[in-house]
Formats: structure tokens, sequence, C-alpha cells
């Protein structure tokens, strides 16, 4: 992981595209304003991970769908 220090409205570049910027800092919050590309995705990584999650459970279950259908239509 790296580590860095900034302070108020200083940033942080990620590649060509990406730039982090520290708008504010209160107590132990500090809020990040992010410029990026439309087509880049962003999120809390919380959402980011219930996402993953329930992309996980739809994949399981559409497999599961498939193989009763196939199972069902190879009874027939």
């Amino acid at each position: 992981m790296l580590v860095l220090t900034r302070k108020l409205n200083e940033s942080i570049k990620i590649g060509d595209d990406i730039e982090l910027t520290v708008i504010a800092v209160d107590g132990d919050q500090v809020k990040l304003g992010i410029n990026a590309p439309r087509n880049v995705d962003i999120h809390r990584k919380e959402i980011y991970l219930a996402i993953q999650e329930e992309n996980t459970e739809a994949a399981a279950k559409g497999s599961l769908d498939l193989l009763k259908q196939l199972s069902d239509s190879v009874k027939k």
C-alpha cells in the first residue's frame, strides 16, 4: 500500500485520467473530490463489496437455473 500525505486542496493523480483532491478535513472525516472519466466506476468500498456479492449470487443462481432446465429437458 502506498501512503501519501496531502493537505487541504492538494491532489493525487492516478494515471493520466484520475485525480483525487482533499476537499475538507473535519476531525476524523476527510472529504475527497474525485475527477475521473465517466466510464470509471467509483464506489465506497462497502458498496463495491455488496455489488460483488450480489453479482456472485446472481451468477450462481443463474447457473443452477440453467442446469435445472438442461436436466429437465434431458429427462423429457
